[in-house]
């Protein structure tokens, strides 16, 4: 009899996880969560609110947008969504009732997510504590307010589906593609919009003289003149870790924040992924800021 109660508590004992064991998915997606910089845009610190809760204000050229609850709060958050309703609302920016979702929020860039990091993602967003706040309306002129014109934008700019690895590219050159392009969403900022909001074509990360809050983002590609061609690529993988630039400048506003909360978090090996990606890419001109007035100066002359 002992010796039977004996063995039945080791097996329960056996079957109960390790005392401080995480869990390998909500990890994934807290790593995720600072790499695509989800507390940044979804707190509204300069009111001190809480982690999540929403109320961020973007300035942009087409209106203000205003960032909603994501915390786990059932009313006022994301707490009755299911995975799914998640998943449909980063892939294909629809919410649970149907409605588009504004690009503001960069589902242009998570469509790209893949189907386990969206699941990571989730699990963790649902862990985070659940903040009672409700959401504020976007402020954007009359003709921008019907949602369903947005099913028009979306055919014209949006083509929704997951990141596939690139053929002939090492997997060092496809990991930071994969986080270039869809966790970290650097497009969304770095690349020049349309009047209509659209990215411009041809000049994928060149920079953005119009960025969120009315900040001028620079370019990023690799040419020497207008963008970091002259950076190394211990130079990118040394800014994505403490914000501070070959001449020892430092990032600010809106990068230094995101650097701050969450690149600063990403393992050497994914900053040096980011950098080898960046620097592949092709170089291309296009003066920003202090760069552009530079360049006409020197017209001038």
């Amino acid at each position: 009899m002992v010796a039977a109660r004996s063995a039945a508590l080791l097996a329960l004992f056996a079957a109960l996880p390790a005392q401080g064991a995480v869990d390998p998915t909500w990890q994934r997606g807290e790593y995720l969560y600072r790499i695509a910089g989800c507390e940044n845009c979804h707190t509204d610190r300069k009111q001190k609110a809480a982690a999540l809760a929403g109320g961020r204000r973007f300035e942009t050229p087409l209106g203000t947008f205003v960032t909603p609850n994501i915390s786990a709060d059932r009313k006022t958050g994301i707490g009755s969504w299911g995975e799914q309703d998640f998943a449909r609302a980063l892939r294909d920016g629809v919410s649970p009732r149907g409605e588009h979702y504004y690009p503001a929020f960069p589902y242009t860039s998570y469509t790209r997510l893949s189907d386990q990091d969206i699941r990571a993602l989730y699990v963790y967003l649902q862990s985070r504590p659940a903040v009672r706040r409700s959401n504020a309306s976007h402020e954007l002129p009359w003709y921008l307010r019907w949602r369903p014109l947005l099913a028009i934008w979306k055919w014209l700019f949006f083509t929704p589906g997951a990141h596939a690895p690139q053929a002939g590219k090492d997997p060092v050159w496809n990991r930071g593609a994969y986080l270039v392009q869809a966790a970290a969403h650097c497009n969304e900022c770095h690349t020049p919009r349309n009047l209509l909001g659209g990215f411009k074509s041809g000049f994928y990360l060149a920079g953005n003289p119009d960025g969120p809050d009315g900040a001028v983002v620079p370019n990023i590609t690799p040419d020497k003149k207008t963008g970091i061609g002259r950076w190394s690529e211990g130079d990118l993988v040394q800014y994505l870790e403490n914000g501070m630039t070959p001449d020892g400048d430092f990032a600010g506003d809106a990068m230094a924040e995101l650097i701050r909360y969450g690149l600063k978090y990403l393992t050497h090996e994914d900053r040096t992924a980011i950098a080898k990606y960046v620097r592949a890419l092709p170089p291309i001109e296009h003066a920003v800021g202090e760069s552009e007035q530079e360049n006409k100066k020197d017209d001038e002359f």
